[in-house]
């Protein structure tokens, strides 16, 4: 029987902060444990999230670096960037006890190995039970207890149940699923879809064409998700086509809006910068291992294609728009 009344939430950025707040209002007992002491002892002082500005954290959450307090918890979530995710997983690694589950709360595919986020873990830390946390939801949505829906994934069922009604709440829904890789690919995939919408806002290309993008890139990712494996409801759940709504329709999504600076006339390292506010763009990294993958397996995706070769500077903006509307005719699959 698994009982989960201790969580512990690794990073200190914004969406970790808003787990913990999340995960404390359910009830439970949270660490917040951060990869560097300063940070911690800051943290805990101030009680504010930098990068959550005013957004104070629970009472119930207690900060410390990452270290032996880990291991004592009964479950641990690893919300860092999806290509940091394997040296956070080998900090708490020798912590750990053997069966804790450690969810990744990354939404991306590992740039050098092209292994999904459930891979590294299991890889790491041999002795884990590898879950993936994903769905539509905006960091600062969660953090303000705003109503907000999730799934939740890992490879036993009755795991991912009890886990879901764990670190759920009423405001903080998580759906329970054992479709790992259908979980993981919608959240990956739909952050290099994102950026192509963004384009088609930045270029002020209408509504049409940014529905058409949308459900075309859709589209895209049902095919890839099934060649490798994944379950048709789980791409038009929550996070597959849920996500993909939700990261494509709001300059509070950093690949939307780094792809409308891009639309706008900026190069894709000045819209980094500028268009996102310096926060990490996932989407940037997803796009050519994304696109690798899906050539190896013959899997056509040429809005993902298009977004690869502009961030590459393979092609202008004006190029990629031109190339997707030269496409020939075909029937709707």
């Amino acid at each position: 029987m698994y009982s989960f009344d201790h969580i512990a939430v690794v990073g200190a950025g914004a969406w970790g902060v808003a787990l913990a707040n999340a995960i404390a209002r359910a009830g439970r007992a949270v660490l917040l444990a951060t990869r560097e002491r300063a940070g911690a002892d800051l943290l805990e002082e101030r009680r504010v999230s930098q990068r959550l500005p005013g957004m104070r954290l629970d009472e119930r959450i207690g900060v410390a670096p990452v270290g032996p307090e880990v291991g004592r918890y009964d479950a641990v979530l690893l919300a860092v960037p999806a290509q940091q995710l394997r040296a956070a997983a080998r900090a708490v690694a020798p912590e750990l006890r053997a069966g804790t589950p450690v969810v990744a709360c990354a939404k991306g595919i590992e740039r050098d190995t092209q292994q999904f986020m459930t891979e590294v873990i299991a890889q790491s830390i041999p002795g884990a039970a590898p879950a993936i946390l994903s769905g539509p939801s905006f960091a600062r949505d969660v953090a303000r207890g705003l109503p907000t829906a999730v799934t939740l994934a890992t490879r036993e069922q009755e795991l991912a149940r009890t886990l879901a009604r764990a670190l759920g709440s009423p405001a903080f829904r998580l759906y329970h699923s054992t479709d790992m890789r259908g979980v993981e690919i919608g959240g990956a995939a739909k952050n290099v879809l994102a950026i192509a919408a963004g384009v088609v806002a930045g270029r002020g290309l209408g509504a049409s064409a940014a529905a058409a993008l949308v459900t075309r890139g859709f589209a895209e990712l049902f095919r890839f998700g099934e060649a490798l494996g994944a379950r048709a409801s789980t791409l038009t759940g929550l996070s597959g086509l849920g996500d993909l709504i939700l990261t494509c329709s709001s300059a509070a999504s950093r690949n939307y809006a780094f792809g409308i600076a891009l639309g706008e006339g900026r190069k894709p390292d000045a819209a980094g910068a500028d268009g996102a506010g310096g926060a990490l763009v996932e989407g940037i990294f997803t796009a050519p291992v994304l696109l690798a993958m899906a050539r190896a397996r013959g899997i056509e995706m040429p809005i993902a294609s298009a977004v690869a070769d502009i961030l590459a500077q393979r092609t202008s903006v004006e190029e990629a728009i031109e190339g997707l509307l030269m496409r020939p005719f075909r029937a709707e699959a």
